[in-house]
């Protein structure tokens, strides 16, 4: 994955002036991510609630697929 980044945008004396459609960086993602080595710590059945170690991507709020490990843990 390559990060698009703003380096030079317009030129310097003519046009003087960013072009109409100027290809700019911008947000990127809103896809499904997996995530890999992630350990479930606690499970509060009472208040819907399962408590993850590690990051998980996403906004606060988003919803989040849990499923058993494909790969086997390093010994």
């Amino acid at each position: 994955m390559t990060h698009r980044r703003v380096g030079a945008i317009g030129q310097c004396a003519m046009p003087s002036r960013v072009f109409k459609n100027k290809r700019m960086p911008g947000r990127m993602g809103h896809r499904r991510v997996t995530v890999q080595n992630l350990r479930v710590v606690q499970v509060r059945k009472d208040d819907h609630v399962l408590l993850v170690k590690g990051a998980v991507p996403g906004p606060n709020g988003g919803l989040v697929m849990v499923r058993e490990a494909v790969k086997r843990r390093a010994r």
